[in-house]
């Protein structure tokens, strides 16, 4: 499982973009985003720093993982 804390989502567009960009990396990925807490939860078998980036090249900012 993969916690990140995410800026700048917003709205449902934003989440629909963050799934897009880590289920491109991997399409068996399970991911939940809560807006209101800017986290995203990735249940993958992809690493930590591909997320992150995968999630950052989408025009978010990834500020880290979440406790």
């Amino acid at each position: 499982m993969v916690s990140l804390q995410v800026k700048g989502m917003s709205c449902n567009h934003c989440v629909m973009s963050v799934t897009k960009a880590v289920k491109a990396l991997d399409p068996a990925a399970e991911v939940r985003v809560d807006l209101a807490q800017g986290r995203v939860d990735v249940d993958t078998k992809a690493p930590a720093n591909a997320v992150s980036a995968a999630i950052a090249d989408a025009g978010y900012e990834v500020a880290g993982a979440a406790s």
